[in-house]
């Protein structure tokens, strides 16, 4: 038995897969140990200073916003690091987030993309609340599931993921431009309607497709990194590469946006 199937082994997994088809979501206590969350930091740092430059797929995901500290993005967000990292699929994150993605939506799911979010302190910009099947193209299995795992806590003031419970199971709510001329989408809705999921480092959320979520703005004076994993089932990953939807992979997020 290797590590990864020891750690599954000391999970539930019956309550993981109930959890999230009655709530659309789920908290993952623990993916990764304090020494590995080390390792994924180095590799997070790289790309967020520049010393891997992954600049045609980085973009300000809260660039609907006018407020800026400096010179920062108001949220930075990359695309494919699995792109600029060799191996990076093959380590202990992307394999764990895989094996739960399996558990929860059935053994066909596989990965389709990955990014960085990352919230800098001070900068106190909200995601506003959306889903995220909003942003992709109409397949005919809809199943999709999102794995964010902090890099850091995430906490209520600086960004945790917040959730409408049992909202993946209604119809997609309509979805509006956050503001004309900017990629980010948004629905209606308010926190009076979610609930707040603050995680510890190395621990992760997982949503549904359909689940609407937003998170704050990170108003503490410390960063909110996030490593997200997305995995859906393979014919339909297939389906996407087949009519040219690959989430800004080969063309790059700027080239993505300026369609828009």
């Amino acid at each position: 038995m290797n590590d990864v199937d020891a750690w599954l082994a000391q999970q539930n997994h019956a309550e993981w897969k109930e959890n999230f088809d009655q709530q659309g979501y789920l908290v993952v206590e623990g993916l990764l140990s304090h020494e590995e969350i080390i390792g994924y930091e180095r590799i997070y740092d790289k790309l967020l200073s520049g010393e891997i430059n992954a600049k045609s797929h980085r973009h300000d995901l809260g660039n609907h916003v006018d407020r800026k500290v400096s010179k920062q993005e108001n949220i930075c967000q990359i695309m494919w690091p699995s792109s600029y990292v060799e191996n990076l699929q093959e380590g202990k994150l992307h394999e764990r987030a895989a094996k739960i993605a399996k558990i929860i939506l059935g053994d066909d799911m596989t990965f389709d993309f990955d990014m960085l979010i990352s919230k800098a302190p001070l900068t106190d910009t909200v995601t506003p609340m959306h889903q995220d099947e909003s942003y992709w193209c109409d397949m005919p299995d809809k199943r999709a599931v999102t794995v964010w795992v902090a890099m850091d806590n995430a906490t209520v003031d600086n960004g945790c993921m917040w959730f409408v419970p049992g909202s993946h199971n209604k119809e997609l709510r309509p979805h509006r431009q956050a503001r004309e001329g900017h990629h980010v989408l948004c629905c209606d809705g308010d926190e009076s309607e979610m609930i707040a999921s603050p995680i510890r480092a190395g621990s992760c959320t997982l949503h549904h497709g359909r689940t609407i979520h937003y998170t704050r703005g990170n108003s503490t004076d410390k960063q909110r990194r996030a490593f997200i994993v997305n995995y859906r089932p393979g014919l339909m990953v297939t389906w996407e590469r087949n009519h040219g939807y690959d989430h800004g992979k080969d063309k790059g997020v700027q080239d993505i946006l300026k369609e828009d």
